[in-house]
């Protein structure tokens, strides 16, 4: 373990009373992504484990993040994730999907746990447990790093999958992201029916007509 998945390691440890009760960690990807749903992931890591190099999803590269994915689910005591639709998004709020997918990847997880780490500020309101909303938790916890890594990835590889089904926006690259090519797609194309269409600049689009056509 490097020293700083130590160091994320032992703040968890602290907030499970020195590993007695068990901890779930709890991320979400893309909520400022114009297409595509939010993903959060929740995962209980064995007590003082952490693999190296585990940090927020963000600050590592794809490869590193796909490696660090592996060895999370090979060794983790239990994950679990959740995808919220484009269409919830756009009916109830991205905060509002975004708490519903973070409750809902918890409570797949088995064995259930005693105490829930959330990255950010808010709690969602219907956890099983006690939990404690931890500002910029992916860069101080080991099982939030880790929950940030399994939402992003996953989330990537949705993303990746349906640009086959709706090309032009660039979507394996760009993730749903407003991209300087996504932008231009939305432009000549108009919002496909990924898109969160209460989202600025997918708000300002006129319907393409080739999706218009295709329903």
């Amino acid at each position: 373990m490097s020293l700083a998945a130590g160091s994320l390691a032992r703040f968890d440890r602290d907030r499970s009373g020195g590993g007695r009760r068990l901890l779930a960690g709890v991320d979400e990807a893309g909520r400022g992504c114009w297409a595509g749903p939010v993903v959060a992931a929740a995962v209980i890591l064995p007590s003082c484990w952490g693999p190296a190099h585990l940090d927020d999803s963000k600050r590592l590269s794809a490869t590193r993040r796909e490696s660090l994915l592996a060895e999370i689910q090979a060794n983790a005591l239990c994950w679990g994730a959740c995808a919220v639709s484009a269409l919830t998004i756009d009916e109830e709020n991205i905060l509002q999907a975004t708490l519903q997918a973070m409750s809902r990847a918890v409570r797949k997880l088995r064995p259930a746990p005693e105490v829930v780490l959330v990255d950010g500020r808010q709690v969602p309101p219907d956890l099983p447990c006690p939990a404690e909303a931890i500002v910029r938790g992916d860069g101080r916890s080991a099982a939030i790093a880790a929950a940030s890594i399994l939402a992003k990835v996953l989330r990537d590889r949705v993303m990746r999958a349906w640009d086959r089904f709706f090309p032009g926006y660039d979507f394996a690259s760009n993730k749903g992201y407003g991209s300087p090519r996504h932008r231009s797609a939305l432009g000549e194309l108009g919002p496909c029916p990924l898109h969160r269409l209460t989202y600025r600049p997918v708000a300002t689009c006129g319907q393409g007509r080739l999706w218009n056509e295709s329903r």
